[in-house]
């Protein structure tokens, strides 16, 4: 019973470490956030056309379009707005 109870434990602490990890990337107090007009600035910088801004997981997620016309969608730190992630989607 006891090595039962021990594995469950070591289970639900390691399960939730991992999500911890996994939106530490976003985790920003609102406070501390970049106003969607700074996003809308670096998007225009990078040259992509916007869709739409939308907050995903804490980030900001803004859906659209590069610089050749390919749909994107690109997770950016709400605080830094720095780049997290670029996902590049086909249109078919």
């Amino acid at each position: 019973m006891r090595k039962t109870l021990a594995m469950f434990t070591a289970l639900a602490v390691i399960t939730a470490g991992g999500g911890a990890v996994a939106s530490e990337k976003c985790f920003v107090p609102v406070a501390d956030w970049q106003p969607r007009a700074a996003v809308a600035e670096l998007a225009a910088e990078n040259g992509w056309s916007v869709r739409r801004i939308k907050i995903d997981d804490g980030c900001y997620e803004i859906k659209g379009r590069n610089k050749t016309g390919q749909s994107i969608e690109v997770k950016i730190n709400p605080k830094t707005l720095e780049i997290i992630e670029i996902e590049f989607e086909d249109d078919d």
